[in-house]
């Protein structure tokens, strides 16, 4: 989606281009270790000062779902970047996104409908299947 500059935006519109950017910028510092905890919704609203309620309800209006389902998208993406990286173990990537390991993988799978083990076998499995198609 092409960023449209703030002047041309309604308020609501404002406030969700707002909310994604603070996401991403919040996981970047999880990430780069700036930062040691998630923030939840009301540490969000804070940073755009306005009410948790209100950041609710605007979002919801503005796009049907709620401020959750972006934060949840965003860190799913993450998440799942990081276990292709067979260099990092589940645990690392648990971790690393300030999860306990086994509560990243009831996490991950209430999303996915998959572990992250099972995530990671797909991915295995796909990369072979492109070699094996490749080498015919």
């Amino acid at each position: 989606m092409a960023k449209v500059p703030l002047k041309y935006l309604n308020r609501k519109e404002e406030i969700f281009q707002n909310y994604l950017q603070l996401i991403d910028k919040h996981i970047d510092d999880v990430l780069e270790g700036r930062v040691e905890e998630m923030f939840e919704l009301r540490d969000l609203a804070a940073l755009l000062f306005i009410h948790p309620t209100h950041l609710s309800n605007v979002i919801k209006q503005h796009t049907g779902l709620h401020p959750c389902y972006f934060y949840e998208e965003k860190l799913i993406n993450v998440a799942k970047n990081m276990l292709a990286d067979p260099e990092l173990s589940i645990a690392d990537v648990a971790r690393k996104l300030t999860y306990d390991p086994s509560n990243f993988t009831k996490w991950f799978k209430f999303f996915e409908h998959i572990t992250p083990s099972q995530y990671r076998k797909q991915l295995h499995e796909q990369a072979n299947a492109k070699v094996q198609a490749s080498a015919q």
